[in-house]
This record gives structure tokens, sequence and C-alpha cells, in this order.
């Protein structure tokens, strides 16, 4: 168990913007920032975070909360992990007890993988420069690459001992079990032909060099191991099969140590190998990532769309498999990114490059011969066309073919100009073959056309509009004024029915000077006035009884005291109107009033117009109820007719005339 004193360390200390902003990029948007959402595939910013408030709101998903909410949700992480990565952030020392072998059985099957693959981790290290035969063997590896200590360590670099059993004995005398380490694939497990009732254990990655594999939050999910010797039979590559913590499509090597550089640079660069990320961050490229061999995924491209929109990808200069490699440009541009490539001088690649050349050497040749994807592309695909004309008419097919993948106009229209430019074909050629490749075709492109014309249309007669739930939406902002204002104290102005000179009653202005939240309190209890929506009275409750103890209320504070499911709804109540800073008014000068501005009259009229609600609600009852009493109903009448004043007296208060 993690003590309180770590967690309430950690929550004072964790800024959410900065925890926020590993994983997505994110833009100052008046007193808040906005990003794209990490949780869906989107092209425009609909994820909100308030560092004042310390809350974020994410709109196209609905998700919301405080800063360990986040990483719940993006993580995956338990509420435990989430404390440990922020104390490890913010170097937090976690105060909790040693756990037991019985507590490690209990935890998780996610859990477990995640700390199998931590202690491969430690141990590969260990094994690296604590042996004589890591050192003999791993680290001259390492060394004979040109990595610096610093950077085996940053990379968390290993070695795993050239022995059939090395490692899975260790992690079992630490009492990790047998089931987990084989999920994680660190280790296999056959059945003995001779002896079907016992089973034979071997490390997978036995007598290989060891790159883990982190994720965009540092943990580790897998690894990559290079075997040194020549043995024709094993693969010189070997990665973590695919398990419940590891999937090869959704991850980057590189990514955690990158992505700060990334969203700092907005640009990211793709190259193929470990050793092309280590060798290009240790020379002072620090925004590098790898797929790692496999082929580039929507998953991969939408990891690094988070952080910037900008990829350039470096190529081998062995051009080989070029064009078969070129094929995961199309899927860039399908997620709406920019993309350039850089090829290398032959024989070169960006490993070998990086660690011959000196840093403004490698900054100075990226820059100069960093290619848009169609000047690339057409020259690559023209050399092999040369004066064959069919080939040549494939080749401008190919180039429009990738252009057709854009989901901006504007661009896709820039690009033809450009190849029609380089290609030397006319431009009506090549919006005819556009609109022919694309399988929207024109055909969709009026239908979509008339789709986004209906927003303008007059709602047909026919068409009853979705009825609005008015106590809900009266109460959900007596929550939001709490939340926001409760602790201020407000000069409000009420109307009090007082005798004039002549002996009529009159409402005579009358001020107090007074905390929101007691005014709202006040004004509930002499109505003995109950919230309806059970989420919202038990916020309520929750809200004024902090509000009294607190000497100074924490929005930050008051979330974080919350189960996860009433800090999502808070969050979102809080933000909801943040949307619509997203829109950017200001820019179109338009300027919305801050609802700081009046914040007595905010308050009173909503508790008002709750009350004018609840009375038209007790009097429509109350009229229901004569017409079903057939005998005398004077009583009902009556108190109908006091209501009625009553709701005349309170919109006299509300400046509302009725008719």
């Amino acid at each position: 168990m993690i003590s309180k004193n770590t967690i309430d360390q950690v929550y004072e200390t964790a800024r959410l913007e900065e925890v926020i902003g590993d994983f997505v990029q994110l833009k100052k948007s008046g007193s808040n920032f906005k990003g794209l959402s990490p949780f869906s595939d989107e092209r425009t910013p609909s994820f909100m975070v308030s560092p004042v408030k310390q809350i974020w709101k994410d709109f196209s998903s609905g998700k919301g909360g405080n800063v360990v909410a986040f990483l719940m949700e993006h993580e995956h992480f338990t509420y435990p992990e989430a404390i440990r990565y922020l104390a490890k952030k913010y170097n937090i020392e976690v105060e909790e007890t040693e756990q037991s072998n019985e507590q490690k059985e209990q935890a998780n099957e996610r859990e477990s993988m995640y700390l199998v693959s931590e202690f491969a981790q430690k141990h590969f290290k260990e094994m690296l420069w604590d042996t004589e035969l890591g050192k003999a063997i791993g680290l001259s590896y390492f060394k004979e690459r040109g990595f610096t200590d610093e950077t085996i360590k940053k990379f968390e670099l290993g070695y795993c001992l050239d022995q059939w059993d090395g490692f899975t004995v260790a992690a079992l005398d630490m009492g990790y079990k047998l089931e987990y380490l084989e999920k994680t694939g660190l280790t296999i497990v056959k059945e003995d032909r001779d002896n079907p009732n016992t089973s034979r254990k071997f490390d997978r990655f036995k007598g290989r060099v060891m790159f883990p594999i982190h994720s965009l939050s540092g943990r580790v999910l897998g690894f990559g191991g290079r075997i040194l010797t020549n043995d024709k039979k094993a693969a010189k590559y070997l990665n973590s099969p695919e398990s419940d913590i590891y999937h090869k499509s959704k991850v980057l090597y590189g990514i955690y140590h990158a992505k700060q550089a990334i969203a700092k640079e907005d640009n990211c660069y793709l190259v193929e190998g470990y050793t092309d990320v280590i060798q290009f961050a240790q020379k002072g490229i620090q925004n590098v990532v790898s797929s790692s061999g496999t082929a580039l995924t929507p998953e991969q491209i939408r990891l690094i769309n988070r952080l910037t929109k900008n990829i350039t990808v470096l190529f081998d200069g062995d051009a080989a498999g070029l064009r078969a490699s070129i094929r995961g440009i199309d899927l860039i541009l399908e997620q709406g990114m920019n993309v350039r490539i850089c090829t290398f001088p032959e024989g070169e690649d960006p490993d070998s490059f990086a660690k011959h050349n000196e840093l403004e050497e490698v900054q100075a040749y990226l820059e100069s011969n960093a290619k848009d994807f169609i000047q690339f592309k057409a020259s690559l695909l023209v050399k092999e066309a040369s004066n064959d004309p069919i080939k040549r008419a494939d080749t401008v097919r190919d180039i429009v073919n990738s252009i057709a993948k854009i989901p901006d106009r504007i661009k896709k229209e820039i690009y033809i100009q450009e190849c029609a430019s380089i290609m030397n074909v006319s431009e009506a050629v090549l919006f005819n073959t556009l609109a022919q490749i694309d399988k929207k075709g024109e055909a969709n492109i009026k239908k979509e056309y008339k789709e986004e014309q209906k927003a303008f249309e007059v709602v047909r007669k026919d068409a009853a509009p979705e009825a609005v739930d008015v106590q809900y939406v009266l109460e959900r902002k007596i929550i939001e004024s709490l939340m926001l204002y409760g602790d201020q104290k407000e000069e409000f102005e009420d109307l009090v029915l007082k005798e004039n000179e002549s002996g009529d009653l009159v409402l005579e202005p009358e001020s107090l000077e007074i905390k929101v939240y007691e005014k709202i309190y006040l004004d509930l209890q002499e109505d003995e006035i109950e919230l309806a929506n059970e989420d919202f009275r038990n916020m309520y409750y929750k809200l004024i009884e902090s509000l009294n103890q607190e000497k100074e209320f924490s929005i930050n504070t008051f979330v974080n005291s919350l189960d996860q499911e009433m800090a999502n709804q808070i969050s979102t109540i809080l933000m909801d109107e943040e949307k619509y800073t997203l829109h950017n008014w200001e820019s179109k000068d338009i300027f919305p009033k801050k609802k700081e501005v009046g914040i007595a009259q905010l308050v009173s009229e909503t508790i008002l117009t709750l009350r004018c609600f609840l009375i038209k609600k007790r009097m429509g009852a109350l009229q229901q109820t004569t017409e079903d009493i057939t005998k005398d109903n004077r009583e009902a009448l009556e108190e109908i007719m006091n209501y009625i004043q009553l709701n005349k007296l309170l919109n006299q208060k509300l400046n509302r005339v009725l008719s």
C-alpha cells in the first residue's frame, strides 16, 4: 500500500499540463491548453486542459478528470501505478510496504506481466555491467557501435547471458511466476517428449544484446534482441511476441525518450532500426523513433500525430527495398500529416551517417536533402520509367494516388499543381485522374456538400425538438457555481416585500454580502429544496461540507478526493463551456462575456429559476388533483392561488413579464 502522505505529496506536486504534455502536444488557448484527443482519431482539437482547475476534458470521447484519471485512461494504469509514475516523474520517494510473494501472485495479470518485464530489464542491465561475460561480449559490442556509457544507461540496454535458462531461473528464484514469463515471451516452455509430465524451459533471448521497448509513459512492454554469433539458422534480430501488454503495431521504439523533443521541434524523424534511434540521440538529435523493422501502421502514425503533424522518413542509401518502404508514406498522408523523405548516400544508413559526422553536418544534410513526398516519389519513379510512356503514365497515376489519400482539399489542389509542374502534365488531366482514383468521387463530394447544407435548413414542423430537462440543467448549474465560485464573497441584492407609507406591499432592494455557497445553501434550505438528481445531490453535500470546513477551497484537492466516476462528472461540468473556446471566437472579432463578471446575478437567477420551475411543477400536480376530486377541493384551489402569487413575485425578482 502507498501511504496517504505520498499520495498527498504527489497531488500537490504534479502539474496536469506537464504530465499530459508528455503524451499530447498542447497549445495555449486563453487560460487553458488544447490539443488533439489521445483517445480518438481526429484532425481538429477537442481536448482541453485547465491548469487553474487541474482537470482535463476530452469532448470527443466524453472522458475527463484529474491527472491520475488521465494516466489511468491513457496508459491503462491502476491507481497505484499512476501514483508511482507521478512520484518517479517528480522525484518523490514512495512510502509503501514491501510486497510479499503472496501479494505478487494476487496482482492482476497485466500488472504481473509489467512486473516481469521490468525485472527482466533490470536483470539484463545487471548482466551487461556486473558480469565478466556481459562486459566482454555485450558491453564490447555496444562500445564497438560507438555508444557511450551514458547512452547505454539512458536506453537501458542489456545482455542476456548465453545460457539455456539463466534468466528464467533467476526470475523464478525472485518469486515471479512461470505463467507470466511465458506470456511475455521471455521464457519458452516446451513439453519434455521423454517425460510428458515435465516441461523444459529456455530463455528466448539467450546470447543476445537487449533493447527494451518502452511505452509512451516509460513502462517496459517488450524487448528486441540482437544475436552476436554467426549462427545462420538464428534470426539476427528477435522481438518479444505479441502479448496483452506488447502490440508491435501500436508501439514505436524510442517514443518514450523522444516525445518531448518531437513536440518541441514539431517534427519526428522516422527510422528503421534500434541503433539508428540511439546513434541519432547520442549525436544530439532526440526527436527520432523507429518502427523496429515492422511495416508502418496507422496506430503508430497516430501515436506520432498526438505530438506533431510533421514526419520526416529517413531511408538507407541502399534503395533495394525503397519502393516497398514508401508505401508507408500513403498511410501518413491518410492521417492528414505532412511528410518529407530523406535518403542517405549509398552504403550509409542513419546509424553510420550520424556516427561519422558532426551534429551540424547531420542537421545540415537533413535540412538540405529532405524532399517533399511528391518530389521524392517523382525522382524515384521517373528513373524507373525512363523514356517508356506507359511506365511514365503509371508513375503519374501512382503519385496522384498518393495525393488522393490526403483529406485536406486545399493541400490536394496544391500538390496536384506541383505534380503537374514536375511531371509536365496538364492540371486538368491530373484533376480528372484524381476524381477517378478517389473512392468518394464527385458524387460523394456532392453528397457531403448536401449533408453539410442540412445544418442550415429550417427544421421541419413535424420534427419534434428534443425535450430539455430544465431541472437537470439548473441543478447542474448549482454544482458548477459551487465549484467555481463557492468560496468567493459576493454582494447579493434581493427584493424583499415591505409595507410602504400607503400600507401597500412593495418589493424593495436589500443588499447582503455573503459567500456564494452560503447563499445557495440558505436559499435551498429556506424552500426545503433537495436536488432531484442523485449524483448532483451527493456532489452538493460533499461540496457544502468541504466549503464549510476548509479554510481555502481548492478544486484540485476536492476532485482528487472523489472516486473516478464522480471526478469525471465534475470535470465534465466544469469544462463543458470551455469547448466553445476551441472555436477561437476572438480571431473572428467575437468576444464572449465572461461569467465571472456577474457571479451574484448568475447564482441568484439560477436559484430563482429553479424555485419557479418547482412551483409550476407543484401547481401542475395540484391542478390534476382538483380534476380528480369530485367533492370539495377548496384547499387545493387556495394552495394553487398562493403558488400563483408566489410565482408572480419570483418572476418580478427575475424581471420577467408573465402573460
